[in-house]
């Protein structure tokens, strides 16, 4: 499978099974349709045939001739049977292996706070409580999590740790005190803990700034843009907007924090589908440069859900944002957009590629009490209660379903070029949208499609020096070259290259 699509003034040809990409003139582009169309159709390319229509086609071009065509023709086979264009999928038959693979936990989303500050119109959690009653975690529920993790992990060195609410600000001496908790036992259990944070920024002071630049790893601050976009839907408790009380906190923080890795995480909605504006305005306005901001998933009954008539607006902003970062990458000024983030030559591995981010296998959710649920979008759908930190996973069903919710359980990925870079989306918003983990949520789906076009052309962009000429630019085993920590924890060291995993 290929696929082929243009942009920015590049010709771009994505080998979905091999991962390589390549950067074409007109004429190997249509070459290589031609080739596509013909296989599709169950038969081999006749090279007469697409002679016959490029020259029909271009033959008014001084600089296109038979032999140009035929030269082309013979690049193109040259890259089949190298594996780069028209790859086989070698990765199907072993999705089926997942469901009988040895997994161990490698992350939680400590849940330390079901309570919030802010009253969001779009939260998922329903104002932090997730659907049911108010609560902070004890020292004693957290600490707990952490034996669990350890007990639980295997072979796994590095472990991650998402302190999580609701606001986690609002219990922040629990916070403090399970990563000191957790700095005091990983060398003797011969683990490294990784922290984040993620806040909306109301409860930051100066020891919350402190602590989390020395000890947290990454650093998740909600921020949606502009003053009128933030505060539109982002309330305090009695209505007020938040903008002003947060945005200078965040600027604190983040100028303390020097070189380690924050994002400001923001929400786009109906209101706002121009939100490259909002991301411009955190970086040439607020100074900010590791960006992120994500659809509204909600009921389309929402007046600030997301329209079919609002997609091709949302298509153009992500080209405007593409364009305007090589623009800034050649003037010197770079920011980060964590969906343009996309490395070709290193990872992530083919397993993680077919088996998506590990939710009800490898991560969980804690609530306040010690429940475990599959992730934090899963907390406090009672049927997805797995266990608890004291008696471990009791719902092994449910963890049989989520190792099989990979890339090739959804019927809808299999036409899809986009498969191993998505793993097949969401499984919370699969269930939310269509009521099954192995669901397809189709306008997530589109969006993530666009996000991915945009962000191959700047990688194609930066292989051509951004000069605009055309010529092959590809990436040879694209997929399963990542290097990670720990010896073939995945217990799938066939579908790895590398045979290893973090």
């Amino acid at each position: 499978m290929i696929h082929q699509y243009r942009l920015n003034g590049y010709n771009i040809v994505l080998d979905v099974n091999s991962g390589s990409v390549h950067n074409v003139d007109d004429v190997a582009y249509d070459i290589i349709r031609y080739f596509s169309m013909a296989i599709d159709e169950g038969r081999e390319p006749d090279r007469d045939e697409i002679v016959r229509k490029i020259m029909d086609q271009y033959g008014d071009r001084e600089d296109v001739t038979v032999r140009d065509v035929n030269d082309c023709i013979d690049d193109v086979i040259s890259l089949r049977e190298a594996g780069k264009l028209f790859a086989e999928d070698i990765y199907r038959p072993k999705a089926s292996y997942l469901k009988d693979r040895h997994t161990e936990v490698k992350a939680l989303c400590l849940h330390v706070a079901h309570t919030c500050n802010l009253n969001c119109s779009y939260c998922f959690a329903s104002q932090g409580r997730f659907h049911g009653e108010r609560a902070l975690m004890s020292f004693e529920t957290a600490k707990r999590a952490m034996d669990f993790l350890i007990e639980n992990s295997g072979n796994h060195r590095n472990l991650e740790v998402d302190f999580f609410g609701g606001e986690p600000l609002m219990n922040w001496d629990v916070v403090k005190k399970t990563v000191a908790y957790c700095r005091s036992i990983e060398k003797e259990h011969g683990k490294n803990f990784r922290f984040t944070l993620t806040t909306n920024g109301v409860g930051i002071n100066d020891d919350v700034i402190e602590f989390t630049n020395k000890e947290m790893n990454n650093v998740v601050l909600s921020l949606d843009g502009r003053k009128e976009v933030h505060d539109h839907l982002r309330k305090t408790i009695n209505g007020e907007g938040s903008y002003d009380t947060i945005v200078p906190k965040f600027q604190k923080l983040v100028a303390a924090r020097g070189d380690r890795e924050y994002y400001m995480r923001g929400t786009y909605t109906h209101n706002n589908v121009d939100f490259t504006k909002d991301l411009f305005h955190m970086a040439d306005d607020l100074g900010f440069k590791r960006l992120s901001i994500e659809p509204v998933v909600c009921s389309p009954d929402d007046p600030y859900a997301l329209t079919e008539e609002d997609k091709p607006k949302i298509y153009e902003q992500y080209e405007i944002l593409a364009k305007d970062m090589l623009r800034r990458e050649k003037e010197g000024k770079p920011i980060t957009f964590y969906h343009y983030m996309l490395d070709l030559k290193c990872g992530p591995c083919i397993y993680k590629r077919i088996s998506g981010c590990g939710s009800g296998t490898e991560y969980f959710a804690v609530t306040p009490w010690g429940d475990l649920y599959p992730c934090h979008q899963f907390v406090g759908e009672e049927k997805f209660k797995m266990g608890d930190i004291w008696n471990g996973i009791t719902r092994d069903d449910i963890r049989q379903d989520f190792k099989m919710c990979n890339v090739y359980a959804r019927k809808d990925c299999d036409e899809c070029w986009a498969r191993l870079y998505c793993s097949g989306g969401c499984a919370a918003n699969a269930y939310h949208g269509t009521g099954s983990i192995k669901g397809t949520y189709e306008y997530g789906c589109d969006l993530f499609r666009k996000r991915m076009e945009c962000a191959l052309m700047m990688k194609v962009a930066e292989a051509a020096g951004d000069a605009g000429e055309a010529g092959e630019a590809a990436y040879a085993d694209a997929l399963g070259t990542a290097e990670c920590g720990d010896d073939a924890a995945c217990g799938d060291a066939d579908s790895c290259k590398a045979g290893r995993c973090e």
